[in-house]
């Protein structure tokens, strides 16, 4: 929403809800708890690792949705069996561990919690660490990583495969396609530190040889997964995507090599979660026409599967399906002037519904919406977890129209920011802070004890609240500005880092964002698999924003509209 020199300002308005807001990831978030019947129609408990699903009897189609319960429970049931005869016959090793990575790819490993981290807990798994077999040792780093063990890339592993005289990694691992996959996957999880140039390296490795096993691969199937992995890593990816070509690789398999009751599960899975996907669509559908602001406020993007397909990327899971029908993003794009915009941000200051009766009519409109929404999922969060979040819900509302508030005047005064305070405001217009604010009440994390934590928590955000947004701002300011059809007045981190260094080519400056894209997913690692601060859920629901960010922002526009359609249909089309 910036001025850039030489462009003219005098027929353009301020613009309330940023364009930078064009990427915003909510901007604002929220909701429906207006859609009572979605959040009401089945309530789900976790009971020993898995979900036990309590449906109500009203309905007709929960009839058929209480029968592909019941097949999931059953293959539930035999996986399990499977698992304990496995865990006898080989105390958790490779075969174990294939099964477990599978059940990860494959998003049904939440019925097994205790299983694996039993399997997790033993001595097999460390042994296949120190395996001589590239394959074994990179699937056992990752597991124990991705489960927050303490584990070292360097030490642990590639010492190993890397030739004593030559200092790079040996020449017999060129043709280990296994193996190279697993390298692969394994270079994604770098925490920095003195193993980032290894995996670094590693990462170079593998896709080199990847991409020449692709070309001379006999197996069409295995050469498609390698491709896949290739264009799409694991770590990188959203799961549930990645799920559907995982399973179409494994049912390629020879019987001998396959689980059924594994690949039965996640079929079953599948297909429950579109159903619920679909029901959700509905009802939120329903809830955006009923609050009227697509009539009000003309100029509103009403892109519903859009906000759906945010909020069922972070969330993931049927066990989330009622929050995913609160937290929907953009529920605004508003055009106004500078001081319509302040009396707007002092309305949310004030929060109080008496103070919008001065705005104009569209702004009233939408300044009642959030009121009324964001003291509705206060009151749900107090219900089910019994502390109510509003202060903090409110202060964070406040922070996001102070930071519109700082792009406005730059707007308004042709003040050109430099590209560091543009980011640094930029995680803030996001909407992604405020939004993780929200999914954090909702999924009852602990309130801050003190008015000082709580304040922390909102002005210095945690990196793994910003690491995703900055994330999300840089992906969307390398050229999604386009597919937003945007008047040509918003500045980008781009433009801006070009000002300051015109001896550098927008190549150039690309190649600075994707590097700049890369240390924050270094420093989300590292808060999800180290320090591990918040409860898994959350850092869950934070590396599925930033996976998710790369389909929705790519500056790749053929390649990102091919895998948004793809995911779309996966998800939603039966």
């Amino acid at each position: 929403m910036y001025s850039l020199p030489g462009a003219t300002m005098s027929a353009a308005p301020a613009r309330v809800i940023s364009s930078s807001s064009s990427s915003s990831f909510v901007e604002p978030l929220l909701l429906a708890a207006a859609s009572s019947a979605a959040a009401n129609s089945h309530h789900q408990v976790r009971q020993r690792g898995h979900l036990v699903r309590t449906l109500a009897a009203s309905s007709s189609s929960n009839t058929l949705l209480r029968s592909d319960f019941d097949l999931q429970e059953g293959l539930t049931t035999d996986v399990k069996r499977m698992l304990r005869q496995r865990q006898k016959k080989s105390g958790g090793g490779r075969e174990m561990l294939v099964t477990i990575d599978n059940l990860k790819r494959l998003c049904i490993d939440h019925f097994f919690e205790e299983e694996i981290e039993g399997a997790m807990a033993t001595g097999a798994c460390t042994r296949l660490l120190h395996s001589d077999d590239l394959f074994d040792a990179t699937l056992a780093f990752r597991l124990l990583r991705e489960a927050g063990h303490d584990v070292s890339a360097k030490e642990d592993v590639l010492r190993r495969f890397i030739d004593g005289v030559s200092g790079d990694f040996k020449l017999s691992l060129n043709n280990d396609v296994r193996g190279l996959l697993g390298l692969h996957d394994m270079s994604h999880l770098d925490v920095g530190g003195e193993e980032a140039a290894l995996l670094h390296r590693a990462k170079e490795f593998s896709s080199s040889h990847l991409a020449s096993a692709v070309r001379y691969q006999d197996n069409p199937s295995l050469a498609e997964y390698v491709r896949q992995s290739l264009d799409h890593p694991y770590h990188l990816s959203l799961t549930q995507y990645k799920a559907r070509h995982h399973l179409r690789y494994l049912q390629s398999l020879p019987s001998s090599c396959r689980d059924a009751a594994v690949e039965r599960l996640a079929v079953a899975e599948f297909q429950l979660n579109k159903s619920l996907h679909q029901r959700e669509m509905r009802e939120i559908k329903r809830w955006w026409m009923d609050l009227g602001l697509a009539e009000e406020i003309p100029v509103v993007r009403d892109q519903v599967m859009k906000w759906y397909m945010w909020s069922m990327a972070a969330l993931q899971g049927s066990s989330f399906s009622r929050y995913r029908v609160y937290v929907v993003d953009d529920i605004f794009d508003l055009v106004g002037t500078l001081e319509e915009l302040s009396a707007f941000t002092e309305a949310v200051k004030m929060w109080d519904t008496a103070a919008a009766d001065s705005l104009p009519s569209c702004m009233r409109s939408c300044y009642k919406a959030l009121h009324t929404v964001t003291n509705e999922i206060a009151e749900i969060a107090h219900k089910e977890h019994g502390s109510n979040p509003i202060n903090r819900l409110r202060k964070a509302w406040v922070v996001l129209f102070d930071g519109f508030m700082v792009e406005a005047r730059w707007l308004a005064t042709d003040q050109v920011p430099t590209a560091e305070d543009y980011l640094r405001n930029g995680v803030v217009t996001s909407g992604v802070p405020l939004t993780f604010l929200h999914i954090f009440s909702m999924l009852g994390y602990d309130d801050p004890s003190t008015e000082e934590e709580e304040e922390a928590i909102i002005d210095h955000m945690p990196s793994i609240i910003s690491c995703p947004a900055k994330i999300l701002r840089l992906w969307d300011d390398m050229g999604s500005a386009e597919d937003e059809a945007q008047e040509g007045f918003d500045g980008s981190y781009r433009d801006f880092y070009l000002m300051e260094n015109p001896s550098r080519s927008p190549g150039e400056a690309e190649a600075h964002m994707r590097g700049l894209i890369a240390r924050e997913w270094v420093e989300l690692n590292r808060e999800c698999f180290c320090r591990r601060t918040f409860p898994s859920d959350i850092a869950q629901v934070c590396l599925n924003t930033a996976r998710m960010v790369s389909v929705m922002y790519s500056y790749n526009k053929e390649q990102r509209l091919l895998v948004l359609e793809d995911y779309a249909a996966m998800m939603l089309v039966l």
